[in-house]
């Protein structure tokens, strides 16, 4: 795990000095990421500069460094990420032979560099089982190649600059180049203000974009400004495929094929020549990533939470009965108001453009706490997405099938009617039932959600239902004083897989929207902030690729999500243990901006502000905070949006 950066620029040629110069300082931005040692390169006949800062966790010696060279001195590589089936690869580049052998190290980079020389690059990407972003350059065609791995773990921004091409982990980086000239995207700010991040490939920045995941762009030397990036793989094709060749096996059947592949992707991924640790939620996901984790080593895993004060967003009690029964050695961190406080002057630098998941703290905190401990972690990302685990994967539905066939007029008396009756009072209302209710219909923030339903009873459709659940701001062209928002994969239904299934089809949008651009961006930036490698075994394409095959019967029944890892988890874990309700990761932000955060919310979003910056409506902003303060409405996640901006816009413009 590491930090990547470069550029060509036409009018460096001959500049060999300059050049590396120039790398070198761009990838300084990037140490954070890498901590352990950087390099560069230089091909002064067309400008190029390319650096490397390294996180070292496979082959530790100087024989793993970066950027390295092909054996035959064709192919620079600079690479972020691990290739976990390197290995299983290594044996087959062996057996087959070539001018790449002998190995001159233990790494999985030098396997890259044998295989786009043995197979080309396409056909190498094909086989790489792994997460990563990297950057070859080919000195005998010029020409430079930058891809990203299928699911988005791990990013990789690029755009013009200077008659040439820039790019790098992290957009910090490239605004360490002398010639990088920012200019705020106002569609890409309105479609933030809507998801609470900025999705690819766009970025904050004009002209700078996001690679997508499964992505090649390739750049020749003599045309660096002509950027068209090209899929080699994609989800879409993926679950197009499934749906042609499902799975017809029994459920135990399908249990144990899963748990087999599972078992398999977490031992290739517990391959590490540092120490390795576990996040631990006490959910079911970070459960069977942490049962199976212990099921194939031969001592106690190293497992970490986090936990609160407030009970209603604190897992840390369930985690600790995961691990105590698992038998992991344990580790658990307490989080206050005042760490938040003193997080958040850090976090424009820590997420480099305005990202508002409130989640992004305890993220970081947890990182930061487990670093302390190891330098690699495994992590449950990805199974919500990949076997139906969010509630809208069942409620979505059974609202859309109660409303479809209910006069628009009639549903707005009804939201009007729920959210006549403030979120606390719900919250109350709730508490002082208590026990009475059944357990599965004990949910945390019910007055957020009560009105969080009431916001999408006016949905024409029920793909306007779904993006309006994944909204923050439902209109942010009446929140913004010009720009338009522009379409996305949700708007556009040439580029959906042919999916009927409403719950299906979701799970492809989470994966091709909030998963790289929420969860994945906020897990990379959280963990490569405190220089620990993170590694979601649920994202092993293949593990996808098996569960598109899947009837959706065995991921979802009635209001039970991830049915098949549950089948898997209950075989290590008691039961009584990880069955509760989804509680997700968040923190009491609502509390928060009543309280301590209170000036700090107040300053940030007051009218003079807002208004010198010319690019809001400080009217609808100040109605947003004052409904908030009064507990009429909770606004948490919408002033938390606006919140983040501010921080990173102070910073960064």
């Amino acid at each position: 795990m590491c930090g990547i950066t470069g550029f060509i620029n036409p009018g460096m040629i001959g500049d060999s000095e300059g050049l590396l110069a120039l790398s070198d300082h761009m990838a300084d931005t990037l140490a954070h990421r890498g901590p352990d040692g950087s390099g560069s390169h230089a091909d002064p006949k067309v400008g190029l500069g390319l650096a490397h800062r390294r996180l070292s966790v496979l082959d530790l010696s100087d024989s793993g460094a970066q950027p390295m060279h092909g054996a035959d001195g064709r192919f620079v590589l600079s690479h972020n990420g691990e290739i976990y089936n390197f290995l299983e690869l290594r044996k087959e580049l062996e057996e087959q032979g070539g001018p790449f052998l002998p190995w001159r190290s233990n790494s999985d980079t030098e396997v890259m560099l044998a295989a786009f020389q043995a197979w080309g690059i396409e056909a190498a990407l094909t086989r790489f089982t792994g997460m990563f972003a990297f950057a070859l350059w080919d000195r005998d065609l010029r020409v430079l190649h930058l891809a990203r791995d299928r699911m988005g773990e791990k990013p990789l921004y690029y755009g013009r600059a200077n008659r040439g091409v820039i790019f790098g982990s992290e957009l910090k980086a490239l605004r360490a180049y002398p010639h990088f000239r920012p200019g705020l995207d106002l569609e890409a700010l309105s479609l933030y203000l809507r998801f609470q991040y900025v999705p690819e490939p766009r970025s904050i920045y004009k002209d700078i974009f996001k690679l997508s995941p499964g992505h090649l762009l390739t750049i020749r030397a003599d045309n660096p400004t002509l950027l068209k990036p090209e899929p080699y793989w994609t989800l879409r094709d993926t679950a197009n495929r499934a749906q042609a060749d499902p799975f017809t096996g029994e459920e135990g059947e399908a249990a144990d094929q899963l748990e087999s592949l599972l078992r398999k992707t977490i031992r290739n991924q517990m391959l590490s020549d540092v120490p390795l640790g576990v996040l631990l939620s006490g959910g079911i996901d970070s459960s069977l990533v942490t049962a199976l984790m212990q099921a194939e080593s031969d001592r106690p895993a190293r497992s970490f939470t986090i936990g609160f004060s407030d009970k209603d967003y604190d897992e840390s009690t369930d985690a600790r009965k995961v691990a105590n029964h698992l038998g992991t050695e344990h580790t658990e961190l307490f989080v206050t108001p005042d760490h938040v406080l003193d997080l958040i002057p850090r976090l424009p630098t820590l997420y480099d453009e305005p990202f508002a998941d409130a989640s992004q703290i305890p993220s970081f905190l947890v990182a930061e706490m487990t670093r302390q401990h190891v330098t690699v972690c495994l992590t449950g990302d990805g199974g919500d997405e990949t076997f139906a685990g969010y509630n809208r994967h069942f409620w979505s539905p059974a609202i859309w099938d109660r409303i479809k066939n209910v006069p628009p007029a009639l549903r707005s008396i009804a939201a009007s009617s729920a959210r006549f009756i403030s979120p606390k009072s719900y919250d109350a209302m709730f508490r002082l039932a208590g026990d009475l209710m059944p357990h599965a219909a004990r949910i945390r923030t019910p007055g957020h959600k009560t009105h969080k339903l009431a916001d999408v009873l006016s949905s024409e459709t029920r793909e306007e239902l779904y993006k309006r659940l994944s909204s923050t701001w439902f209109d942010p062209g009446s929140l913004l004083t010009t720009g338009v928002e522009p379409h996305t994969v949700l708007d556009s239904r040439e580029t959906w897989p042919n999916l009927t299934d409403y719950t299906r089809w979701m799970q492809y949008m989470d994966s091709v929207t909030y998963l790289p651009g929420d969860i994945l961006h906020k897990v990379d930036r959280a963990t490569m902030g405190v220089a620990l490698e993170s590694r979601a075994p649920f994202l092993d394409h293949r593990v996808i690729e098996f569960a598109w095959r899947l009837p959706l019967h065995m991921l979802l029944k009635g209001k039970e999500g991830k049915r098949i890892l549950r089948a898997i988890l209950y075989k290590h874990v008691p039961r009584n243990l990880v069955e509760r309700p989804k509680m997700g990761f968040g923190i009491p932000i609502d509390d928060w901006l009543r309280g301590p955060l209170k000036s700090w919310a107040h300053d940030l979003l007051s009218p003079s502000r807002i208004t010198s910056q010319g690019l809001f409506n400080p009217s609808e902003i100040n109605r947003q905070l004052a409904d908030h303060m009064r507990g009429k409405r909770d606004n948490q996640y919408r002033l938390w949006n606006l919140l983040m901006f501010q921080t990173w816009f102070d910073k960064w413009m």
